[in-house]
């Protein structure tokens, strides 16, 4: 690009690359506008929705906390980074932004949405009013095609309560428009928009049972394939799915029961050690291990909402005396490894695992990610062909444990499994290959299902 080009003329090329699907040249074109403008709002913004697309969502962040710094008063800024702290699950970051943003602009609707989501994860009253105030006559959005020829029609429904599957990695807005509908909100007499595909991304049967009864009233409106079909997903609620898939050969599910959560101290037939849960919530938030009596009323205390799954602890420690999780995808009937965590804890997540710090943990997990059936075990092999069977969805996921005779050791099976893209670290590379596949499944499915289809 010509040095002596304005920078004006270097946005709208930057946004003409990106219109086309050019993300690298756009990349470049919004650089060249910050390094003559470093506050330019445009530049930064969009340089963070194009990282953000392309799943890089450290550069994104850097992009719009520049944004916020050299414009605190714009609500897009605040909005967009508080957007990526909420997908990093920093609520209380998040929240900041949300509330700046509602500061300058009490009628935000985007920043209503976000705040329903802040203070349902703290576990704070007001979180429906913002729901409603964010959602209500904006359930349909309609995404920004930026490829060339002729678009994909989709319809991704979701739901406002959160639980969604993550789809940004394999749902291309360079082959698809996307008309996501935010089931809860949306009125099924005006009809679906026009699409080939129905993508049910409402993945928490815990969490979001009316997003799933109006999900399934939307999905009786098409003849077109749908992915992950309502009735199925309703069925993966954790109790559920550890009463279900107990009856599969080499499968070790918790007991699992729902209880007041006020009333656990008087319950006499508790085992322990035992794992206390809020329904509805992830990465480990209101999910707590509990010795004895002794601690029930102080974990009790700690969790949200009225009711409280007990759990049974299934002991996934090997002989080294580590916890071990394993993660598999289940894309269209085929088993994917997606990662190993080896921790002290026995609250084990890939992110706060010992994985970084230990090379020999990371050697037993390339050999995983290279020959899952060689590490797992015939028993094992078969629990998950058996688990991917019954749980009938064409995109889910798995973590689980293994038990000393080759067992697997269930933890959850669900359609809201997150699969991350590994940092630019090398020690990393052995991880790219797994992921990669597990991407180039979902979009293989989804063309399969789209295949030639006219729009309904």
């Amino acid at each position: 690009m010509p040095e002596s080009l304005p920078a004006a003329e270097s946005l709208q090329r930057a946004r003409e690359f990106a219109r086309r699907g050019d993300d690298e040249a756009a990349k470049q074109a919004y650089l060249e506008v910050l390094r003559r403008e470093p506050e330019n709002f445009f530049a930064l913004n969009e340089l963070g929705n194009l990282a953000l697309a392309g799943g890089f969502r450290s550069a994104a962040r850097t992009a719009y906390t520049q944004a916020v710094a050299h414009h605190p008063r714009n609500t897009v800024a605040r909005v967009n980074l508080a957007n990526v702290l909420r997908e990093e699950s920093d609520v209380h970051g998040a929240r900041v932004h949300y509330e700046a943003a509602l500061a300058i602009d009490p009628d935000l609707h985007e920043a209503h949405q976000g705040m329903a989501w802040v203070l349902t994860e703290l576990n704070l009253d007001g979180a429906e009013g913002h729901r409603r105030r964010g959602f209500a006559g904006r359930a349909l959005v309609t995404q920004t095609y930026r490829g060339a020829g002729t678009a994909v029609p989709l319809i991704v429904l979701v739901s406002a309560r959160g639980g969604n599957i993550p789809t940004r990695l394999w749902i291309d807005d360079r082959r698809f428009t996307v008309h996501a509908i935010y089931s809860e909100f949306y009125d099924a007499d005006r009809g679906l928009p026009p699409h080939a595909l129905v993508m049910n991304a409402v993945g928490d049967a815990d969490l979001c049972a009316e997003a799933l009864d109006a999900a399934e009233r939307l999905v009786a409106l098409t003849d077109a394939p749908v992915i992950n079909r309502p009735a199925r997903v309703r069925s993966t609620g954790r109790a559920e799915n550890a009463r279900r898939l107990a009856a599969i050969p080499g499968v070790v599910a918790p007991r699992i029961a729902s209880f007041p959560r006020d009333a656990l101290q008087s319950l006499p037939a508790l085992e322990f050690p035992l794992l206390l849960r809020s329904p509805g919530f992830h990465t480990g938030r209101y999910f707590v291990y509990v010795e004895s009596r002794d601690g029930l009323a102080a974990a009790a205390a700690s969790l949200a909402g009225d009711e409280v799954l007990a759990i049974q602890y299934l002991n996934a420690r090997g002989a080294d005396g580590m916890a071990r999780k394993y993660r598999v995808m289940f894309v269209d009937g085929t088993a994917y490894p997606v990662h190993l965590a080896i921790a002290a804890g026995w609250k084990v997540h890939y992110f706060t695992a010992d994985m970084a710090k230990n090379a020999a943990y990371r050697d037993e997990e390339r050999r995983f990610l290279e020959d899952m059936p060689g590490m797992l075990g015939a028993r094992a092999m078969q629990a998950l062909a058996g688990i991917c069977a019954e749980l009938g969805l064409e995109y889910a996921g798995i973590d689980f444990g293994l038990a000393p005779d080759g067992s697997l050791l269930l933890f959850e099976a669900n359609a809201t499994m997150v699969v991350v893209p590994p940092g630019p670290d090398p020690m990393w590379d052995y991880r790219r290959p797994a992921i990669q596949a597990v991407i180039d499944a979902a979009v293989s499915m989804l063309g399969r299902y789209a295949g030639g289809r006219t729009p309904s």
